[in-house]
Order: structure tokens, then C-alpha cells, then sequence
């Protein structure tokens, strides 16, 4: 045993509702095991910032979510339905229930900003030209980029730019969870708080839930409800942000402990 608190279910979880819901996780390429008996539960309407060192397969445990990852052993159920086994059409409805903006936005090179937002409406929407127009035009607003911008390539953008364009594609068929991997990577610390303020901002105004795969500590401390770190093949601990600093565990205690977590909650706090 390594002395680390396991993730334990309380009263107050128990009112909660669950949906995602990981159990029994193994993912291994070749002879490498990433993941090996992972349970991870994501809360509705919740903040949740995975994060871990390098090579912990936070990034892997997103991707099978959204079933771009097929796991060796295990279940996953988002909103009730199960990813893995499901029948196609319970995929393709699942589908709609959720939005991926990638870390570096996987955008369609070949496509304009608008075009790129219009893309999952294309495949999972029947309404007229007119109005999915509209709607690609206000999701794009609605992550703060200009109107000029819908007819600009993504070559054409700034790396912020471009990340807020991989945030209206995301949203783009008013999903209930949006999943997040490293928003703030590559952008300067202005950069970086205005995409967390706009994150805050989204969550709250449609009651979004986000699952952010992160190791911006400015990110947890300014928009997360709950931590779930990676470690040792599984979801060491999870909990507030609060709660980290009082894990024994080397990894843990340096990443919430050492002068930039410090500095990160002082920055959380006064804002």
C-alpha cells in the first residue's frame, strides 16, 4: 500500500449524478500497460481536471471515452449508455451528447473556421442550409471569435484563435459534456486566463459538464471543482483541489506543494 486515500463514494456522491462512469479500466499497447483497473466517476455540471506526469495516459483515458481508444478490459457508460457495447444507434445518439476540442484543435486544414463548425452538424442534424449558417455564426461568437473569422483557415489563426475555433466545433450540437485536452498549452498567461475565464464562463451560462485533461495548475485552481490524478496505472485520488496538498504521495505532494502550486492559489484566490 502507498498510503494514498482510494476514491471512496460519500452521501454526498451518492446524490450526485454520474454521468461518466469508468470501471475496471485496463489499456495496454503492445507490452506496455497504461491504465490497469481504472474507476473514474464524472460528475453532472461538474469542472473535473485530470492530471498526472508524463506518460500517466491522461490523454488515452479521454480518447476512450469518446471511443476513439478501444481498451483492452472494462466499462464505460456516458450518460447511461454504454460506449464500448452499444448498439450503433445508441453510439451515433451519444455522439451528439458530447464535444471534443483536441490540444491542438484538430481542426480541418482544408476547411474555413465556419466550415469547421458546420462539420458535426452536417453528420448529425437534418435543418436547412440557412439555419445551420446561424447557428455555426453563433457558436463562433459565442466563444469570443470575431465574425471575420468564419471565413478564415485555420493556417490563418492564431494558436488561441484557433483553440477557441476547436471550442465552437465542440459546441456546436449544444452538448452536455465537452471534453478538453490541454486548452492552455502553447498560450501565453494572458491567453491562457481569458480561455479559462471563457471556460467558467460557458459551464456556468449552459450548465455544461467538462472533463479537462490539464497540467495548467492557474487552470485548476481558477475553474476546476474536482481533481482526479493519474498515477500508478490508475485514478490515485480525486477530490478538491483543496484536498491534494495532504496526499502522501511524492508525485502528488511536489505537483500541489512546490512554489508554482502556491503561487497558482494565491493567483485562484484573489481572483
Amino acid at each position: 500500500m502507498d498510503g494514498t486515500p482510494a476514491p471512496r463514494t460519500t452521501q454526498a456522491d451518492a446524490e450526485r449524478e454520474a454521468v461518466i462512469r469508468v470501471r475496471g479500466l485496463t489499456n495496454r499497447f503492445g507490452p506496455q500497460v497504461v491504465h490497469e483497473n481504472l474507476d473514474l466517476d464524472v460528475w453532472r455540471g461538474e469542472v473535473l481536471g485530470v492530471v498526472g506526469g508524463s506518460g500517466t495516459g491522461k490523454s488515452v483515458l479521454m480518447r476512450s471515452i469518446v471511443g476513439l481508444n478501444k481498451p483492452a478490459a472494462g466499462s464505460i457508460e456516458v450518460l447511461g449508455v454504454d460506449v464500448l457495447n452499444g448498439t450503433e444507434a445508441d453510439r451515433r445518439r451519444i455522439e451528439k451528447s458530447w464535444g471534443v476540442a483536441f490540444q491542438y484543435g484538430a481542426l480541418f486544414s482544408s476547411l474555413t473556421v465556419l466550415q469547421n463548425v458546420l462539420a458535426p452538424m452536417r453528420e448529425h442534424l437534418k435543418i436547412s442550409e440557412r439555419l445551420m449558417q446561424e447557428l455555426g455564426e453563433l457558436k463562433i461568437s459565442l466563444v469570443g471569435l470575431p465574425l471575420t473569422s468564419c471565413s478564415k483557415f485555420p493556417s490563418e489563426l492564431s494558436g488561441g484563435m484557433r483553440k477557441r475555433a476547436a471550442l465552437a466545433r465542440a459546441l456546436a450540437l449544444d452538448p452536455e459534456i465537452v471534453f478538453l485536452d490541454e486548452p492552455t498549452a502553447g498560450l501565453d498567461p494572458i491567453g491562457a486566463a481569458a480561455y479559462d475565464d471563457l471556460i467558467g464562463e460557458l459551464q456556468r451560462a449552459l450548465g455544461l459538464t467538462v472533463f479537462m485533461v490539464t497540467h495548467d495548475l492557474d487552470s485548476l485552481y481558477a475553474i476546476c471543482d474536482r481533481v482526479a490524478v493519474l498515477a500508478e496505472k490508475r485514478v490515485l485520488v480525486e477530490g478538491p483541489i483543496e484536498d491534494m496538498a495532504s496526499v502522501d504521495h511524492p508525485w502528488v505532494r511536489e505537483y500541489f506543494t512546490g512554489p508554482r502550486a502556491r503561487a497558482a492559489s494565491e493567483k485562484g484566490r484573489s481572483t
